[in-house]
């Protein structure tokens, strides 16, 4: 560039021909930047045809840092140009200053690549099977944190500070840093923790017996855990809690319980074992119970007031909307056999003995 510059100067010697050359310079560099943008547009319709995810992330990520750096190596070409005319110290600073533009634009397209891979992998569109949001928000973070420490770190050293007493320093101050910020150092690795072993992802409905702590979980960030509770109340949790609470994922569980003790009156104890029978029967060939799972179906105890026996059994479904509608069709179903066999559900009731009127004392004789 500094040839080519030298080689405009002197192309209009001492003339203000040169003023032109800036107005072409700078006109150029637009209309440049200009027709880049409207060659993006055309490479993302193609790539918005192929089923990958990389070509479409590539085309954003790198439509900004291109058109922009097409424009400050263009303005800064002209304002090199003029430096030369009006022999300005200025000159000297326009290499460097392309420099730093070409890697403070270089990062911004590797993390722009970054986000978009991240965005694509998790969007239907592009994979038929969406990769776990947890994972991948880890791994695009952790990405995106290396690309921004490396571009600050040259950037340090192209300004001419020593990278190496930089990190000696880090060594030392560390430390200190590790005594002031334990408890944000405490919430980031309980966040790294989250994300290796996993025991909950974003959209998993999940609850704590020890503390009071229930609902879906929205965002894993480095700090912080966002639950929207079923009241839709928001509950940002430190991650640093999760290391010394126990946490159950109902999400994750394979089929939903249904567990009922249902009574019937004493006087009906002669169906006991019929309607036992026929409970089990409808249990096992009812389309929603898992047959692979226990199906129990007991007399239980003699209760104060009925006779009761108990129901045992999973649905396949382990929806909370659907696993309501099959239990209550399964109590429906066992309340229609109880009455086919001609016995009543029982009910708590009580019985009153009156002794007879003509019994007397014997002092009233």
């Amino acid at each position: 560039m500094n040839a080519l510059e030298s080689w405009l100067v002197n192309l209009t010697g001492e003339t203000y021909l040169w003023i032109g050359e800036l107005f072409l310079i700078v006109f150029a560099a637009l209309l440049a930047g200009y027709l880049l943008n409207k060659l993006f547009n055309r490479l993302q319709l193609k790539a918005a045809k192929t089923p990958t995810v990389w070509d479409d992330a590539f085309l954003e990520a790198c439509r900004a840092p291109a058109i922009w750096l097409v424009w400050i190596l263009g303005i800064n070409f002209a304002i090199g140009i003029t430096a030369q005319r009006i022999d300005s110290p200025l000159q000297a600073l326009i290499e460097p200053a392309n420099r730093l533009a070409f890697i403070i634009l270089g990062a911004l397209f590797i993390n722009g690549f970054i986000k978009r891979v991240e965005r694509n992998l998790l969007d239907p569109l592009f994979m038929t099977k969406p990769m776990d949001p947890t994972t991948v928000k880890a791994v695009s973070k952790l990405f995106r944190a290396a690309v921004l420490i490396t571009a600050i770190l040259v950037i340090m050293q192209f300004l001419g500070y020593s990278i190496s007493g930089l990190l000696a320093f880090g060594g030392i101050g560390g430390i200190a840093v590790g005594f002031a910020a334990k408890d944000l150092l405490a919430n980031f690795f309980g966040g790294l923790m989250i994300y290796l072993d996993r025991p909950f992802s974003v959209g998993d409905w999940v609850r704590s017996p020890d503390k009071e702590i229930e609902g879906t979980v929205e965002d894993i960030g480095w700090r912080l855990t966002r639950i929207r509770t079923f009241d839709k109340r928001p509950l940002y949790i430190p991650n640093s809690i999760f290391a010394s609470i126990s946490v159950e994922n109902p999400s994750r569980m394979t089929n939903r319980r249904i567990y009922e003790s249902v009574g019937i009156r004493y006087d009906d104890i002669s169906c006991m074992t019929p309607i036992i029978d026929q409970v089990t029967a409808m249990l096992q060939e009812h389309n929603e119970i898992d047959s692979d799972e226990v199906i129990i179906v007991n007399f239980d105890k003699f209760a104060p007031s009925s006779l009761d026996f108990f129901v045992y059994a999973y649905t396949k479904t382990t929806q909370w909307v659907k696993f309501h509608e099959i239990k209550q069709d399964i109590l429906l179903k066992v309340a229609a056999i109880i009455d086919d066999n001609k016995a009543e559900i029982a009910f708590p009731t009580s019985t009153l003995h009156i002794a007879p009127s003509g019994l007397e004392s014997a002092s009233d004789k």
